[in-house]
């Protein structure tokens, strides 16, 4: 069946866009509260892997007393790309930051394909991969993962010649596992760019930031929406070679991050040792939500090394799970591809959270499989 033909205004735009996916983000917790009836802290907000402690007090004290909003910010991210490569370990040349982690995979694509160039993306995994492309006119090239969620790495060795760039997370969403050494060095033998995006890599403890300056085809992608509760900020940066990164800062808009997420990031690096305490809490309350989930005998719980946990559920479609506790006030993410029907992936939240999930759980399914 063919699509309809675009009328009025819209037969200006590009089809493609038209005839696009969109990407399905989360909702915010008032709108979910007031869809339930409920007051906001009824409810336990456990699909989006956000920070429930928020940003580090040092990071409100310099917001609530900053007085510049109504300058621009430095075009140049001085002050910011010196503190960011500190932080990482590389010099500043490497450095891009940009409004949250998902313009610098704009940015990346855009300044790459030409209409019609290709990307690998691994499924499943973050689905911006694959929108983003789309968006900046490329064609997607997937080779899924395998059963246990590790990359194929012989299927994208043989892809790899009709395609310019892979896109990785490590650890992978929704799966939570990272991406080995061995199989990071095997693809960066191939003819493309390796893109690994370490968003929650705050809680697994490796990164390959500091590669990067060893390998001209190597980006690495950090945020501040995970571990430093930044999220609504939208504060993120990459790590590139530095040619790339001049092309990125050529053509990204000239004051981004915004000023606010600019002083937030530069506050949140000073206030560290704070922010250390809040990631184990969530590291902690992590495994504490996997070994809950594990005496649910219909439930398999995957290794995580992210803040969240993905589980496939055993005589249960995901779908109806999300549903059936979402009436109840928890929020829990569910992906609609054939990997994933009958899984959900449930963030890190504070204590009550966890306890509140998995008292549903059992009253939903029971304590055994059904």
């Amino acid at each position: 069946m063919t699509a309809k033909p675009a009328s009025g205004i819209l037969r200006l735009l590009r089809p493609d866009i038209l005839a696009m996916v969109g990407y399905e983000p989360i909702e915010p917790s008032d709108v979910l509260a007031e869809r339930l009836g409920l007051s906001e802290d009824q409810v336990a907000k456990l699909d989006g892997n956000e920070n429930p402690y928020g940003p580090s007090p040092r990071v409100l004290e310099v917001l609530g007393s900053f007085d510049t909003y109504h300058r621009y910010p430095d075009p140049e991210q001085r002050q910011l790309r010196g503190a960011l490569a500190g932080y990482v370990g590389v010099s500043p040349e490497h450095i891009v930051a940009g409004h949250g982690s998902d313009e610098i995979i704009d940015l990346l694509l855009r300044a790459l394909l030409a209409p019609g160039d290709a990307v690998i993306d691994c499924p499943p995994t973050f689905g911006m991969y694959g929108f983003s492309t789309r968006v900046a006119g490329g064609t997607v090239i997937e080779v899924p993962r395998k059963e246990d969620f590790s990359v194929d790495i012989e299927g994208v060795r043989e892809s790899a010649p009709g395609a310019k760039a892979v896109l990785l997370a490590s650890p992978n969403n929704p799966t939570g596992n990272v991406l080995p050494r061995g199989e990071l060095d095997a693809l960066l033998a191939l003819e493309l760019l390796v893109i690994v995006d370490e968003a929650y890599v705050e809680f697994a403890g490796e990164s390959y930031a500091t590669l990067v300056p060893q390998h001209e085809n190597l980006v690495v992608l950090r945020t501040f929406s995970k571990w430093a509760g930044l999220a609504g900020l939208r504060a993120g940066f990459g790590i590139m070679p530095p040619a790339v990164a001049r092309v990125l800062m050529h053509i990204k808009p000239p004051y981004t991050p915004n000023i606010a997420a600019e002083a937030a990031m530069l506050a949140s690096l000073e206030e560290r040792t704070e922010q250390q305490r809040t990631i184990q809490l969530l590291v902690e309350e992590r495994d504490r939500l996997a070994n809950k989930l594990r005496q649910l005998e219909w439930v398999r719980v995957y290794p995580s090394e992210a803040n969240f946990v993905l589980c496939r559920l055993d005589g249960h479609e995901g779908r109806d799970i999300r549903d059936r506790l979402a009436k109840r006030g928890l929020f829990v993410r569910y992906f609609d591809t054939p990997l994933l029907h009958d899984c959900i992936r449930i963030s890190a939240g504070l204590p009550e959270h966890t306890d509140q999930l998995i008292d549903a759980l059992i009253e939903i399914g029971g304590s055994r499989a059904s």
